[in-house]
């Protein structure tokens, strides 16, 4: 039996209770259709470089969700395709494995159509996130390891005749890369009055790699010039396998939300201009000096973008191009106040940020990189 959705293994025939299912995920539709109706897209901040470089950077806000980051779009899109596939009915129990935001937002989205839901994360998975989880209705399932997530969260849904949403496999087909008001489209929307409407550079992580393949479709079906960088932290699949172009193995990420042990099937590394490897501490070094230098309040998984952002930037300056460089803030620091944002945490996992805050110091004051 296929443990993402056992339920659908078992349909009722009968016209009454085929039109009644119908009926039911109809509202459903509906209610995600007009929660999502009601709000507005996410705001595009430009962050104040020196004019003389040339470059203009924007982040894209996604902590402004009403979840809190950039998983809504992507819970979103996951209950809408679950619903059209008939996965999800009346009373199904939805169960998903995610390292904290991506369950946040499918909570949220559970308790709007009011079905049951669970949440399969790892111990360590900070409890602000958890916290969000039970309040919008959720259960969290603990494992011990990143990697038994996947078979944990399949065998709950077997075990209660529920559906596994399982975001690593779905995130690239739930979402239109064509457009459809997706991420990369609205993008280019929000970008079109500026001076570089067309970005050089879009810089994403990759967690299941649905956003990343998203944007590196849609640039590619528009055929515009934009590049997209990926970055990585340590220990996650995701980079070596772009660089040796075959699946390898990785461990567990230390940076929330982004990063995995194996090379999940949505992240399309033929799609993919540039990858960085980016070191932990330097993701909460450039997560605190967003906050204090600009005053943006992000957690540790912007910090990495932020790493190879201002690597972008500083390769522009020294050769003269001019143009323009998108990344994501993905979610606030509210979520990262007793581990990422605390300095007894960040000892206690060898995290020490000062050797590359002084890189972004060096950086910021000559617009060169010499990390």
């Amino acid at each position: 039996m296929d443990p993402h959705s056992a339920r659908q293994h078992r349909p009722n025939h009968a016209p009454s209770a085929r039109r009644g299912e119908r009926a039911w995920a109809e509202t459903a539709i509906r209610r995600i259709e007009a929660d999502s109706h009601r709000s507005a897209d996410t705001h595009v901040h430009r962050v104040p470089l020196p004019r003389a470089w040339g470059v203009d950077v924007y982040l894209k806000d996604e902590s402004t969700h009403r979840t809190g980051s950039l998983k809504h779009r992507l819970a979103r899109s996951l209950f809408l395709f679950a619903l059209v596939n008939g996965w999800i009915r009346e009373g199904t129990t939805v169960v998903e494995a995610s390292s904290g935001s991506t369950a946040v937002s499918e909570a949220y989205f559970a308790r709007l159509i009011g079905v049951p839901f669970t949440a399969v994360m790892t111990k360590g998975t900070s409890r602000e996130k958890i916290a969000l989880i039970e309040q919008y209705g959720g259960t969290c399932h603990f494992v011990e390891q990143a990697g038994e997530v996947y078979a944990e969260a399949g065998r709950l849904a077997q075990e209660c005749g529920g559906h596994y949403l399982d975001q690593f496999t779905y995130a690239e087909r739930a979402t239109d890369w064509r457009g459809n008001n997706n991420i990369a489209e609205t993008i280019f929307d929000q970008l079109a009055l500026e001076a570089h409407p067309v970005p050089r550079w879009i810089v994403v992580g990759a967690g299941t790699g649905g956003t990343s393949t998203t944007i590196g479709r849609y640039v590619r079906y528009r055929t515009l010039p934009t590049e997209l960088a990926v970055v990585d932290p340590e220990n996650s699949a995701f980079y070596p396998s772009w660089e040796s172009g075959s699946p390898a193995e990785g461990g567990a990420s230390r940076i929330e939300g982004i990063g995995r042990p194996r090379l999940e099937p949505s992240f399309n590394p033929g799609i993919v201009d540039r990858m960085f490897r980016v070191p932990d501490a330097a993701s909460v070094a450039a997560m605190r000096d967003l906050a204090e230098r600009f005053g943006f309040d992000a957690g540790p998984s912007t910090g990495t973008n932020l790493w190879a952002v201002w690597q972008l930037v500083a390769e522009m300056v020294a050769v003269g191009e001019r143009g323009s460089i998108v990344t994501l803030m993905c979610d606030g620091g509210a979520r990262y106040r007793r581990s990422y944002g605390d300095g007894a945490w960040l000892t206690a996992h060898g995290l020490d940020p000062a050797p590359h805050q002084a890189v972004l110091e060096d950086f910021f004051a000559t617009g060169r990189w010499r990390a």
